[in-house]
């Protein structure tokens, strides 16, 4: 080989290659190796129907990652979709139960809810300049504190086979209606963030606010949508939750915020902004849900399962720093 051929020439596993190697397929790594260690402790793990129940088990995060992708994406966070996801449930049961037993309504009610919650968060950011944990926090009290008071703490029964059929319980080809949908929004959210101008607004608003801004991109805008794109998917998600328990009950989503933020970043999403995909945060929250899965047929405590959760999300920030 020559000397002008030879310059170009690095080992593919130098120290610097292979960091950087494990850092960008670690979550694809983790995801298999989590499938190997399951399948040999728990017999009934590695089971098509196991792997059915898991999917639709992680389908509301994975739903709502591909939404809070677009916010971190941004170098922006928000912490409000566990109690948004509880009151667009109520919104959609109370629609369904005393305006029109129609599915479609009781569809919209959950995601217009979604939407408005997602713009206040985005539109407070942006104007008033404060920082969207902050933002969300005081959110995350709001929504919750509404979905209690508007029913007195009382679930809201469902009444609708079409609702249960689109969003519940239903299969298509033996696959369940709940991983459609996932299938449906990651396919929509990979083409949104990664193939449209949109998306590249994204990637430079949370890379360098101050160059996109110079480039002409109205990074207010492109945060906004973030929010509403993620406010939106809540609300869908909420509807494959009052779907599948036939009911709406403003108790639900506690903690929901913090497998969603484990599964993006696990995925690869960087939280200082600029970085990630949307297929990573999918395998992140497949990752959280097998693990789930797994320590429960294994009969691990649930206390042990958050404990494991909060040092994932401490190993995923280190690794995303570096």
């Amino acid at each position: 080989m020559s000397a002008t051929n030879t310059r170009f020439v690095r080992p593919l596993w130098s120290g610097r290659s292979a960091g950087n190697f494990i850092r960008e397929y670690f979550v694809y790594i983790a995801l298999v190796a989590l499938v190997a260690f399951f399948s040999i402790a728990s017999p009934v793990f590695f089971s098509a129907q196991n792997f059915a129940n898991v999917g639709r088990q992680t389908a509301i995060v994975s739903i709502i990652a591909v939404g809070v992708t677009f916010v971190i994406v941004n170098a922006q966070i928000d912490l409000s979709v566990g109690s948004v996801f509880a009151l667009c449930g109520m919104v959609s049961g109370l629609a369904l139960q005393y305006i029109s037993n129609f599915w479609l309504l009781g569809a919209l009610a959950a995601i217009a809810v979604g939407v408005i919650f997602g713009f206040i968060n985005g539109l407070l950011t942006v104007k008033l300049g404060v920082p969207s944990f902050l933002v969300t926090l005081g959110m995350l009290g709001v929504a919750r504190g509404i979905a209690l008071i508007i029913t007195d703490t009382r679930p809201v029964l469902i009444a609708n086979r079409p609702f249960f059929s689109i969003f519940g319980d239903s299969n298509i080809l033996g696959i369940p209606i709940a991983v459609v949908w996932t299938v449906v929004i990651v396919a929509l959210g990979v083409i949104i963030l990664h193939k449209s101008v949109f998306g590249l607004r994204v990637f430079a608003t949370g890379g360098n606010p101050q160059a996109a801004r110079f480039t002409g991109v109205n990074t207010q805008r492109t945060i906004i949508l973030s929010f509403v794109i993620t406010g939106g998917l809540v609300g869908l998600s909420s509807l494959l939750f009052t779907g599948i328990a036939h009911a709406a009950r403003p108790d639900v989503g506690v903690g929901l915020e913090l497998d969603v933020i484990a599964a993006v970043i696990l995925g690869g999403v960087s939280l200082f902004g600029g970085r990630g995909t949307i297929i990573g945060a999918l395998a992140g929250s497949l990752i959280i849900g097998m693990m789930n899965n797994g320590l429960v047929l294994m009969g691990v405590d649930s206390s042990v399962q958050q404990i494991i959760k909060g040092l994932i999300i401490i190993a995923a920030v280190s690794l995303s720093k570096k």
